[in-house]
């Protein structure tokens, strides 16, 4: 009777430990739960109070060493623009990454990519590029080609710069993740008219623009 009594002694035991360990594992999970809410919910509520807004963006001059139409479907340019990056948020940083540079016409790439090297730009800072965007022989729609030449007998092209790329904003410590950036500039060079504004560098020919551009993130 006595050894019957001890098995049924160390069964309850057992079962009271496991319920123990239940409870403590239950405990910790819904500790965990609750402080992650509380983090998420601090950086919300941040968020909410700073208000990120978007880097601006303005382009500033474009310099026109080439723009030749070798075929109708057959265009050829070299261009270096000057591009005005400005962090408008007094207590976010942006990171800027695989930026990526590049011209089109009438809705149609006419250059390569260029790339723009990863940079941090702090609280109201302000950053400044001049990458180079070309592209040799590119072939394109036979009327865009046919539009161009028009374009410059006429005295004027209108063209657009592109830069596409990711974005991360930083709080403090805290580091968001990517977010896809569009940059669309669009730039009306009077490139052919012999009343042009232009400035001559050497080859070149340097237009001022100072065109502000659309950001979208």
């Amino acid at each position: 009777m006595a050894h019957k009594c001890s098995h049924q002694t160390m069964a309850h035991k057992c079962c009271d430990h496991k319920d123990k360990r239940k409870k403590i594992i239950q405990r910790c999970c819904a500790g965990l739960l609750i402080f992650v809410f509380i983090v998420l919910l601090i950086i919300l509520l941040v968020w909410a109070i700073l208000q990120p807004k978007k880097p601006r963006f303005i382009l500033q001059d474009a310099t026109i060493f080439s723009l030749n139409v070798s075929a109708p479907n057959v265009i050829s340019t070299t261009v270096q623009v000057t591009i005005n990056s400005r962090n408008p948020n007094s207590k976010i940083g942006v990171y800027y990454d695989k930026l990526a540079v590049y011209a089109a016409y009438h809705n149609q790439q006419i250059t390569y990519y260029t790339t723009i090297p990863p940079v941090y730009q702090g609280h109201k800072d302000v950053n400044i590029w001049s990458p180079f965007v070309y592209g040799t022989d590119v072939p394109v729609a036979p009327y865009n080609g046919l539009a161009l030449n028009q374009d410059k007998s006429n005295g004027a092209i209108y063209m657009i710069f592109k830069i596409n790329g990711r974005v991360k904003w930083k709080v403090g410590s805290f580091v968001s993740g990517r977010y896809h950036l569009h940059v669309s500039c669009p730039a009306y060079i009077p490139i052919g008219n012999s009343r042009n504004t232009g400035i001559v560098v050497g080859t070149a020919i340097k237009y001022q623009l100072s065109q502000s551009c659309k950001v979208s993130v």
